[in-house]
């Protein structure tokens, strides 16, 4: 029974959840049309902004109102009309003119291949993988991964930072260090920029390999950046590193791809060497913290046997892959953790 006086129970939950991607949708309208960036710039009234961005003020005004309701933007109603400002964390985030902008995810997370794999969730539900094509992740996939590869590097900085601070990059010991599935190749770039005497090589598919290289001599790093085009699981990575950077990779696979993986990964290890992970790492209830315990759903819906491990389920992968010890380290003001790994 009810508790007395408790809440009467509204479908308002469920009626938000399912126009959740109306929510999405406005916030993607506001990168793309720069209006966060606008407003920055200090066009701020509907009809500047509409000026600015050659649309309809009709159009801006009701944007910019959805936009403050979701709390990108506040609203300030003077005699002169509304006026609209910047919240921190669009000031930030949003902002194309902060070092730290992310507007380019939306190119990876509204691309047509995420969009659509979710649009028949229950047929994957149903299959227990995903129905697309392209869920087998030891396959090339191109048009997917150099898409993810020039849209998410800048929600790669604060792991790859945190990253090369707890491998110790800033002290300058010279180092080895492999990049598996490095995509965009921030972690191992961060780990170079910090460390003039660390040295890099990036494994990816070709075509993402050149994103990387072109980030790598973006940041100065290009000489001390090398790159072995190829799977994670068939080419030749070498030996001797200090480090092997996984990040982002494990999830998408099953516990016997991750544990194949990792085996490889312990080979290519100098000995005392370290295997550093960055993942979504679910508590053992799997349904909390929340980020990282709904994107066993993400999985669900891309790959065909991927997953959000536990912390417990990694130890167990990588201790059979011959690891001693890994311990788990949350990256601050993120949603993942770093797991290191000792050979």
């Amino acid at each position: 029974m009810p508790a007395q006086n408790a809440p009467r129970p509204t479908p308002e939950n469920i009626f938000n959840a399912l126009r959740a991607y109306q929510n999405s949708a406005a916030l993607k309208a506001g990168i793309e049309l720069d209006v966060f960036t606008a407003i920055a710039d200090g066009s701020n009234d509907p009809a500047a902004l509409a000026k600015k961005l050659g649309a309809a003020e009709r159009g801006v005004r009701i944007l910019c109102d959805s936009l403050t309701v979701l709390g990108f933007l506040t609203k300030l109603l003077t005699k002169e009309g509304s006026q609209y400002s910047l919240t921190e964390e669009s000031a930030i985030f949003l902002n194309r003119h902060s070092p730290a902008y992310v507007g380019s995810m939306t190119n990876f997370m509204h691309s047509d291949a995420l969009v659509g794999n979710f649009a028949r969730l229950a047929e994957a539900v149903k299959k227990g993988g995903t129905v697309s094509a392209a869920g087998d992740n030891e396959q090339p996939h191109d048009e997917i991964w150099v898409n993810f590869a020039k849209s998410m590097a800048p929600l790669s900085f604060p792991g790859a930072a945190f990253i090369a601070q707890l491998t110790g990059m800033p002290e300058g010991q010279s180092c080895k260090v492999l990049d598996i599935a490095a995509g965009h190749g921030m972690y191992g770039i961060t780990m170079a920029r910090q460390n003039a005497n660390a040295h890099v090589t990036a494994v990816d598919w070709e075509k993402v390999l050149e994103v990387a290289q072109e980030n790598a001599r973006a940041a100065g790093v290009a000489e001390r950046y090398a790159v072995r085009p190829g799977s994670a699981f068939t080419a030749d990575l070498g030996e001797g590193y200090d480090y092997v950077l996984l990040t982002n990779i494990f999830h998408h696979f099953d516990p016997a791809t991750c544990e194949k993986l990792m085996t490889r990964v312990h080979a290519a290890l100098k000995p005392g060497g370290k295997a550093v992970t960055l993942e979504f790492v679910p508590n053992e209830d799997r349904v909390s913290p929340a980020t990282a315990a709904t994107f066993s759903l993400v999985m669900l819906a891309m790959t065909d046997q991927g997953d959000a491990y536990t912390f417990s389920e990694y130890q167990e992968m990588f201790g059979n892959a011959g690891f001693k010890r890994t311990t788990l380290h949350p990256v601050p003001d993120m949603p993942q953790q770093v797991l290191v790994s000792e050979k």
